[in-house]
């Protein structure tokens, strides 16, 4: 099966044609395999200030000498509180997600370049997939409940390759995944299902190379003084964690510096105890036991802080390590259940009142 694949980002739009193979293990067939042949279209401004009919051609373009595809698939944006799985894009759905603040121009792009190719078009776990348990929605003040925000397309699929590291389905597995990079997430997975997490950005995880992490009430208060609440978010969510502690959020050179820096070193410090304790939170979520614990992002590239983390928790679990992203990979194994007949694709339907 070929699908080709969509991921929007800030300054230009990944795509990849995929070629999707069965699983050779009859007890995973969820295991599939996955070759990609990748490329760039590059964004002349804002993702949300695009021509689209120039944006569609660029794509087409890019991708002509590919092989046709079965199917064009893309990362998804805001549309409601939705289970993970598979979406198919129908006009409806990508005009939803087009509007102003939802991120949806990979579903925008996914419904044009499916209607020119004559393909169906998809989007695989979209950023507001919320499978949270209730006791985990709720806060101990009224009228206040918790969204799960977190790294929804590349925790899911880094539980299932932990999942399939231990010999399990995802379905039959629990698997808490940290996603550590320029922000951080923390989510428990049981039985497929990410039950609850610590958000992510100002939403809470653990210090990252941008973000904060949990701070205190009272610290949040002090801070509100003289900010904006858009401030504020920036602050919290990309302006703090290593970049406040050491001066750079590039965590290639902190690795470099960490064994002469002592202002890295107490900064690197802080992150294994906080992504430790994040983690064990996250445990203490599941139904049992863990299977796996999984740490990915672009600090899973940090051997010593990896080692670290390591040392401290492999007695709960088995520790699998998933340096970087997969979200193109994600996407591509999205599509290829469906294509491969092992999920059927999921109807969208609009959130009551519209909004996200």
């Amino acid at each position: 099966m070929i699908a080709h694949v969509i991921n929007p980002g800030s300054s230009s739009v990944k795509l990849a044609c995929a070629s999707i193979f069965p699983s050779e293990n009859a007890a995973l067939p969820g295991q599939l395999r996955v070759a990609l042949t990748r490329t760039e279209v590059p964004l002349p401004g804002p993702p949300g200030e695009q021509d689209l009919a120039t944006l569609t051609s660029a794509v087409l373009d890019a991708t002509a000498d590919w092989p046709f595809p079965d199917a064009v698939v893309a990362r998804g944006g805001w549309l409601g509180r939705v289970a993970a799985g598979t979406y198919r894009v129908t006009p409806e759905l990508a005009h939803y997600a087009a509007q102003e603040g939802r991120d949806g121009l990979g579903a925008v792009l996914a419904l044009r370049v499916g209607e020119a190719r004559g393909v169906p078009a998809f989007v695989v776990d979209p950023q507001s997939v919320n499978e949270l348990l209730p006791e985990a929605r709720e806060t101990g003040v009224r009228g206040v409940i918790r969204e799960a925000r977190f790294h929804a397309l590349n925790a899911r699929m880094v539980a299932r390759r932990a999942a399939h590291e231990v010999g399990k389905r995802l379905q039959d597995a629990r698997v808490v995944v940290a996603h550590l990079g320029a922000t951080t997430s923390v989510t428990a997975f049981d039985g497929g299902r990410a039950i609850d997490t610590t958000g992510t950005g100002p939403e809470g995880g653990p210090l990252g190379a941008l973000q904060a992490g949990p701070l205190p009430t009272s610290a949040l208060l002090r801070l509100m003084e003289g900010r904006s609440p858009a401030e504020l978010l920036r602050l919290l969510g990309a302006e703090s964690g290593f970049l406040a502690l050491t001066g750079s959020a590039n965590l290639k050179e902190l690795e470099a510096r960490e064994a002469t820096d002592p202002a890295v070193q107490a900064a690197a410090a802080a992150f294994v105890h906080q992504a430790c304790k994040a983690i064990g939170e996250q445990c203490g979520a599941l139904s049992g036991r863990p299977d796996a614990l999984a740490l990915t992002g672009g600090a899973a590239r940090w051997e010593a802080l990896v080692d670290r983390i390591e040392r401290r928790l492999s007695w709960i679990a088995p520790v699998i390590i998933v340096p970087g992203e997969l979200e193109l990979e994600a996407l591509a194994e999205g599509a290829g259940r469906v294509l491969l007949g092992l999920e059927q694709p999921r109807d969208w339907t609009p959130p009551l009142g519209g909004t996200p």
